[in-house]
């Protein structure tokens, strides 16, 4: 296994992270810091960075530096953005860093920066056609593409730090900077030819510190039970009232925020005064925040070199794959497993009617049923659960996230917690709850079928006679115990499917 780290030198933060890049091509991230350097402060007065921030800048960097040491980092691949491209002391500013803290960093052009936040959403997001907004301190990035493939973009030379510092003054009411960053705004889109072109099904997808305090502000509001900020889909209606609350509030108001960063406190009305002129100009009606952008780009490229040139085309697999290794499961066991499950599920089709995309939550579960036992093994049905519930899974919604949780949490017994249940209420629907039910009973006899983790139980074929199903195994050899252990699960396998069940 090999450390790297990535350092991320934004307008207005800098952000290491530190990842443990393992064999076959994926990554764990092990380690995060985050300081806020406002290197693009006060730029547009001359085009210089500022001493001030330039001595806060390399404070931070050497820091970095120790913890990438104490983690025993390889590598540190270090990127800057808009602030670094676009000051005329880039050069000295630079060559400085190198001097004093050893790093090395490679300045992106707008294109690599786009592309780099648009292969860390595709890698991670199953969206086939996006919008992707990306709001920095310096920039803001609008990558539009289908298929897999970018049709656009744009990265214009204004950010969250930047509108800021040329919006908000003294005396001037909170509610009208806001106004005039809208109107600013929605003047730099339409010197954008393809924008308005877009389709309004094309998903918007929103990148960048401001939205996931977005998210954090709204969990508190809704009492969202998930903490996942990864996939999360927020209707323009809810946004815009939040926007309301804050574009009237002083900045120490807004430090007050629960789940705000106290120091975005400043710039986040800049920020969502960009998101509410793009919403607007674009007639998007919902969008869908990314915990995956710039960094994770790297990540991607670093982890499986194939995606500089395309995509994973499976997202959801590649992540479920990652966990199954980061969490140490028996792989051949897991494989087995989903091999099973999903037999299991096309062959009792005609019984539990639940469509394709069901498949997916079983996969899901499937894929994590055993990880609960790096916690215990006995009830480690239900650590598996947790642990589904706070890992991060590329290619799911947080509903099918919620789902596989619940249906891996029961596949040992037909046990729901329903007081649990109903703490996800507002992200589940109300047939769900039979359909987990049914889901974690095909988990469980699949991993019935591998009981001795051998692989002995290589098909199933179903035939449905009136009150029984006959499950007629194909083995190559002695599955006795295989077979007896699914057995088990007959009384509760005919309360949940009201049919007999009989394994040959």
């Amino acid at each position: 296994m090999e450390k790297i780290g990535i350092v991320d030198l934004g307008s207005n933060s800098a952000r290491l992270v530190v990842v443990n890049m393992f064999a076959d091509g994926y990554f764990m991230v092990a380690d995060e810091l985050k300081e806020s350097v406002r290197l693009g402060h006060d730029m547009d007065r001359d085009g210089f960075l500022k001493p001030q921030r330039i001595a806060e800048t390399i404070r931070t960097l050497k820091m970095f530096k120790r913890l990438c040491d104490a983690h025993k980092v390889s590598r540190i691949i270090a990127v800057g953005t808009a602030a670094v491209r676009r000051a005329k002391n880039q050069r000295s500013f630079l060559d400085e860093i190198q001097a004093t803290c050893g790093i090395k960093i490679n300045v992106l052009s707008p294109e690599e920066e786009a592309t780099l936040v648009y292969r860390g959403v595709i890698n991670s997001m199953d969206i086939p056609r996006g919008i992707i907004l990306e709001i920095g301190g310096g920039s803001t990035k609008i990558v539009h593409y289908n298929r897999r493939n970018i049709l656009n973009y744009e990265v214009l030379p204004v950010g969250a730090v930047t509108l800021t510092d040329l919006f908000y003054e003294e005396g001037m009411k909170p509610e009208e900077s806001a106004a005039k960053i809208e109107e600013f705004f929605t003047e730099q889109l339409k010197q954008i030819p393809w924008l308005k072109e877009i389709e309004p099904d094309v998903q918007m997808i929103g990148v960048g510190g401001s939205f996931r305090n977005l998210f954090k502000i709204n969990r508190m509001v809704r009492k969202y039970p998930l903490d996942n900020v990864h996939n999360f889909n927020l209707a323009v209606e809810d946004f815009t009232t939040i926007y309301d609350l804050i574009k009237v509030l002083s900045v120490e108001k807004c430090k007050r925020i629960r789940g705000l960063s106290p120091d975005r406190a400043d710039i986040l009305p800049a920020a969502l005064a960009i998101i509410k002129s793009f919403v607007d100009y674009t007639e998007r009606q919902t969008f869908t925040i990314s915990g995956s952008g710039l960094r994770e780009g790297i990540m991607f490229n670093q982890a499986v070199p194939m995606t500089v040139e395309k995509p994973i085309s499976d997202t959801l697999t590649y992540s479920l794959n990652t966990l199954v290794k980061y969490y140490g499961c028996d792989e051949a066991h897991v494989s087995h497993v989903v091999h099973l499950s999903i037999q299991l599920f096309k062959q009792l089709r005609v019984l539990h009617k639940f469509p394709r995309q069901y498949l997916k939550i079983l996969k899901i579960a499937a894929s994590l049923h055993d990880c609960g036992m790096r916690i215990k093994f006995y009830n480690h049905q239900k650590h598996s659960g947790y642990m589904i519930l706070n890992s991060t899974i590329y290619g799911a919604t947080h509903r099918e996230i919620v789902l596989a949780a619940f249906v891996a949490s029961a596949h040992r017994k037909e046990d729901i917690n329903t007081a649990e249940w109903q703490k996800y209420k507002d992200i589940v629907l109300e047939e769900d709850l039979d359909a987990v039910r049914k889901l974690s009973m095909l988990l469980r006899i699949a991993e019935s079928l591998d009981r001795s983790m051998a692989g002995l139980v290589t098909g199933i074929n179903c035939d449905l006679l009136g009150d029984s199903v006959i499950m007629k195994t194909e083995v190559t050899g002695d599955a006795s115990l295989e077979i007896r252990d699914a057995m088990k699960s007959g009384a509760d396998f005919k309360r949940v499917f009201k049919k007999n069940l009989e394994i040959l």
